[in-house]
C-alpha cells in the first residue's frame, strides 16, 4: 500500500484551482476530484474560495458543466437569504468601487413593496435606490446588475450609449438581462387550464 495520502482510498485523486467565472461571488475553485464518489458532485464555500466534488472519472468538459451548475445553485442557495437594506448598501457600495472606480456614492439602498412594473429605480437628485422586493430570492448575480444598473442612473441620466458602455465593465450583464426577460415572459404565460375535477 503506498503511503502517500493521496493515493488511499476514498482521497481525493486529483485537485485543481482555478480563477471563477466573473461575477461567481468566489475569488478561486478548487475542483477535488474522488475515486470514492460514484454520481454525486457537490460543493461548498470554504472562506472565499468554492470547492466543488466530483467523480474522479469525469471528463475535463463535464468537470467545466459541473463546475457552472454548481456555482449558480450556491449562487442561488445563497440569494435566498434576503438582505437587508444596510447590506444591500455595504452592496452597492463595493459594486460602485469594483465596476465604477467609486464614483456612483448613493445616499440610500432600500427593498420596497410598491415596484411591480420594474425591477429598480433610482432619484439621482436625492443619490437614492430602490429595488423591488421581487428580486428577493434571485441568484446574487441578477441583484448585482440591478443594483449595477441603478447606480450608472447616478452618473448617467437615460439609457444612451454612455450608459450601456458603463454596464458592459460587468461581464454578466447579458445574463442577467436574460434572466429577468425569462421572469417577465413567465409572468404573461397564459396558466394551464384547470384539470378534470378542480
Amino acid at each position: 500500500m503506498s503511503a502517500d495520502p493521496l493515493h488511499r482510498a476514498g482521497a481525493p485523486q486529483r485537485s485543481t484551482t482555478s480563477q471563477p467565472p466573473s461575477g461567481s461571488g468566489a475569488s478561486a475553485i478548487e475542483v477535488r476530484r474522488s475515486t470514492r464518489r460514484r454520481r454525486t458532485v457537490s460543493a461548498y464555500r470554504e472562506g472565499d474560495r468554492t470547492v466543488v466534488l466530483i467523480p474522479a472519472r469525469m471528463s475535463e468538459a463535464e468537470e467545466q458543466r459541473w463546475v457552472t451548475v454548481m456555482l449558480d445553485k450556491l449562487a442561488a442557495q445563497e440569494s435566498k437569504r434576503v438582505l437587508g437594506d444596510d447590506e444591500l448598501t455595504e452592496r452597492a457600495t463595493r459594486l460602485s468601487a469594483q465596476y465604477f472606480d467609486g464614483r456612483a456614492r448613493p445616499t440610500s439602498v432600500r427593498w420596497v413593496t410598491n415596484q411591480n412594473t420594474r425591477w429598480g429605480s433610482c432619484t439621482p437628485a436625492e443619490g437614492s435606490i430602490r429595488l423591488s422586493h421581487r428580486l428577493q430570492g434571485m441568484p446574487e448575480y441578477v441583484i448585482d446588475y440591478v443594483l449595477l444598473h441603478e447606480l450608472a442612473h447616478l452618473l448617467v441620466p437615460g439609457h444612451g450609449p454612455r450608459f450601456w458602455r458603463l454596464l458592459d465593465a460587468y461581464p454578466r450583464t447579458e445574463r442577467a438581462r436574460g434572466y429577468l426577460e425569462g421572469v417577465v415572459a413567465a409572468d404573461r404565460l397564459p396558466h394551464s387550464p384547470p384539470t378534470r375535477g378542480e
